[in-house]
């Protein structure tokens, strides 16, 4: 299913940080999820409601998923998925999406029409 982060060479994990910075830096909402994750399937919904039209990663497809993993907890300390952004900023996961106000995602999701596609 790919490599973790302790067995990649410097290489390979310079070139996991450079793909998920782009990733999030290319797309208004990020969500790296995993396929079988209830608390995911829920996150994805809710954004759906208001239309977000999210970049999703399934960590458990992509051949690179556990690296990605393992890069996004360096990166943010969380260790669990969903692990959501929006616009560059890193929102966290499901329960912190949730705990964000209908109309502050609304905010949120209309600035980013503005700046950037997603």
């Amino acid at each position: 299913m790919g490599q973790s982060s302790s067995t990649l060479s410097p290489e390979e994990a310079a070139a996991i940080k450079t793909e998920v910075e782009n990733i999030i830096a290319s797309h208004g909402v990020v969500v790296f999820s995993k396929t079988r994750c209830p608390y995911c399937t829920k996150a994805k919904n809710h954004l759906k409601k208001f239309s977000a039209n999210a970049y999703i990663i399934e960590l458990d497809i992509v051949e690179n998923g556990a690296a990605i993993q393992a890069y996004l907890r360096e990166r943010d300390g969380q260790r669990t998925v969903p692990n959501i952004f929006i616009g560059t900023s890193h929102v966290g996961g499901c329960s912190d999406l949730l705990q964000i106000e209908d109309g502050d995602l609304t905010t949120m999701l209309a600035k980013l029409k503005d700046v950037t596609q997603y």
